[in-house]
């Protein structure tokens, strides 16, 4: 018999297996909850915890009770109202303090059933029916797959991994290192037989005595093996994890001069979503940050949200730099490759067209998904309605409006939701 004890660390009164399995259970209403909780907090605190509220009747567990049966007569005294055979309704019940029913002055309820979610499970709920578009070369997993590569020799092996240069190489210098000795000694005894033969009879004692030493000394060399165990050099094989895809978004923000502070701030917080998502679900993806006014620059992320340089406005250089960077960096043959670009639209009127040539001809075949959002308050600009031209033509290329911050988390919704089976 064995017996297996968690020792887990747990808060008080907690289990983990119990936690995930109430998470599991009740999945839905949890999402419902999350959901409720999102609309009264700011893009900037949504990666905090959250404490939800289920309503008890969604988490009530169902019962086996001993009824009595048959059929049942009872007398109620004072009846005024009903007769033989009047079916007599349950009675309501009323909702208690902080629960979900009214007030009323009699039945009884119960409060909803508060959870607090850590910031990991609120997270998860959060982006839960997220996902990146259109990922049509591979499917994204957050798993690895191993790859085996060659990583040098070995002493151990198997037969079929032995490696006959190595070995043969091997058993060539060892050879070469113990018979050195007995080479020296055997040259230097046959030198000393030599003098003694000129000087002795072949048949002296001393002669017979250096001959003897000769033999065990060439007995010594023919015992070297030609081949050891310890020769056998064997193809080291190690096994590295590989992303079972590549994938990279390109974040590309108007900073030009247009922009306020109001629209930068709606742009950066819709990046902070984009970029929270992004690393929170996926832990082989690769992101790009370039600004621009007129001219475009390839930055680090600190340098993307936090930069305050401004100028006119040129959207073609961003395009131009991305377009640049994935032909030196990211092949279209082996990157899923994403854009996300946040502008006001206030564009130069001779740009804009080139704006839209430059996406239809030379950025959306190697691309897998484009989204486009502007910020402004008004109508449309230019780039918009250059931008139209192309959504029509290209069902990967999507163009949203964003008029208030209130707006930031139904757009990123909308723009990231996941594609339905058979789409």
């Amino acid at each position: 018999m064995f017996h297996l004890i968690d020792r887990r660390l747990n808060g008080k009164n907690k289990s983990a297996v119990n936690r995930e399995r109430f998470l599991r259970r009740f999945k839905t209403q949890i999402k419902e909850a999350v959901a409720r909780a999102v609309k009264d907090r700011s893009i900037t605190d949504i990666e905090k915890g959250e404490k939800v509220s289920i309503p008890v009747k969604d988490v009530s567990e169902p019962t086996l009770g001993h009824a009595q049966g048959g059929v049942t007569e009872r007398v109620f005294p004072g009846n005024r109202e009903y007769l033989r055979g009047d079916e007599i309704d349950r009675p309501e019940g009323g909702g208690g303090a902080g629960g979900s029913g009214g007030a009323g002055n009699d039945g009884g309820g119960e409060d909803d059933f508060v959870f607090e979610l850590s910031r990991e499970e609120f997270l998860d709920f959060f982006f839960d029916d997220l996902e990146l578009p259109h990922l049509i070369k591979t499917q994204m997993q957050q798993t690895v797959t191993m790859k085996s590569i060659r990583a040098g020799f070995t002493s151990d092996g198997t037969p079929t991994n032995i490696h006959v240069l190595r070995s043969l190489r091997s058993a060539m210098g060892r050879r070469i290192a113990l018979s050195a000795e007995p080479t020296e000694e055997l040259d230097t005894l046959q030198e000393q037989l030599d003098e003694l033969l000129e000087s002795c009879n072949e048949h002296s004692p001393e002669v017979a005595m250096l001959q003897a030493e000769i033999r065990r000394v060439k007995g010594r060399l023919s015992s070297i093996p030609y081949l050891d165990p310890f020769d056998l050099k064997y193809t080291n094989r190690v096994r590295i994890p590989m992303p079972t895809t590549q994938a990279v978004m390109f974040c590309v923000m108007d900073v030009s001069g247009s922009m306020d502070e109001q629209k930068k701030d709606i742009a950066k917080r819709f990046f902070i979503l984009l970029y929270l998502f992004l690393t929170r679900a996926y832990d082989k993806i690769e992101l790009v940050f370039i600004r621009h006014h007129t001219q475009a620059f390839e930055v680090n992320e600190d340098e993307f949200f936090h930069a305050r340089d401004t100028g006119g406005t040129v959207v073609s250089s961003a395009l131009k730099l991305v377009k640049q960077v994935i032909h030196e960096r990211y092949a279209s043959s082996d990157w899923n490759i994403y854009v996300a670009q946040a502008s006001d639209g206030d564009n130069w009127d001779s740009d804009s067209p080139i704006c839209r040539d430059l996406l239809a001809t030379d950025l959306l075949p190697l691309l897998q998904y484009y989204a486009y959002v502007e910020i402004t308050q008004g109508d449309p600009q230019n780039l918009w309605y250059e931008y139209e031209a192309v959504a029509s033509q290209h069902k990967h290329f999507a163009m949203r409006r964003i008029k208030e911050a209130g707006e930031i988390w139904p757009v990123f919704r909308d723009l990231f939701k996941k594609e339905k089976v058979g789409a």
